[in-house]
């Protein structure tokens, strides 16, 4: 089967892994059997990617990350250079915990920053945003600005990832691109898009 990716020759990509057209596998890293990766997506230096982890079609995997079973991405999401998964709640050497791993998802546009630490068992929610070295200990809300340790929302983000300021009646406008958003219950979300 003739490969539509591309792969640097000092790379390894294991047998029965399913790679999107497009995409690119830079020094260093290391694709293991069984896991799924999108078309154009972009997979930095020294990257590891174990068995049946899914990453979604454009995401862009920064230097030296391990992204662990158990980790599934959406589309166009960004993992910062050195941020860190986990799978296992309390892992411990001579303990084989294979069987008790946490699922973690990374939903459609979310972003994490350089450093970051993302705890297994959470779900970042759409476009939301982890701020460099943030610890997430738990779920995240779309559109959140999450920093700190461990994270907190300190605001909300565009889908473009531009900071959001919402008026007395819970609007707001992104100011690259000039779509609308709402808070409803404490949660943000996009209210039309207006290109």
């Amino acid at each position: 089967m003739q490969n539509n990716y591309f792969k640097h020759e000092s790379s390894y990509v294991d047998d029965n892994c399913i790679i999107g057209a497009g995409t690119k596998i830079w020094h260093f890293s290391h694709i293991m059997s069984g896991c799924q990766i999108g078309e154009d997506c972009n997979i930095g230096q020294n990257v590891v990617v174990s068995p049946r982890v899914i990453l979604g079609r454009n995401c862009k995997v920064q230097n030296n990350v391990s992204i662990y079973t158990g980790v599934r991405c959406g589309d166009d999401v960004f993992l910062g250079p050195s941020m860190v998964f986990t799978n296992v709640i309390n892992p411990r050497s001579a303990v084989s915990r294979k069987d008790e791993y946490k699922d973690t998802f990374i939903r459609r546009g979310a972003s994490v920053g350089a450093n970051a630490t993302i705890v297994c068992g959470n779900t970042l929610g759409e476009y939301c945003l982890i701020g460099a070295g943030s610890v997430v200990t738990k779920d995240v809300p779309a559109f959140a600005l999450m920093v700190g340790n461990p994270a907190r929302r300190v605001g909300w983000v565009s889908r473009y990832g531009e900071k959001l300021k919402f008026d007395r009646d819970g609007f707001a406008v992104c100011p690259a691109t000039g779509e609308r958003y709402q808070l409803v219950n404490d949660l943000c979300q996009l209210v039309e898009n207006t290109k």
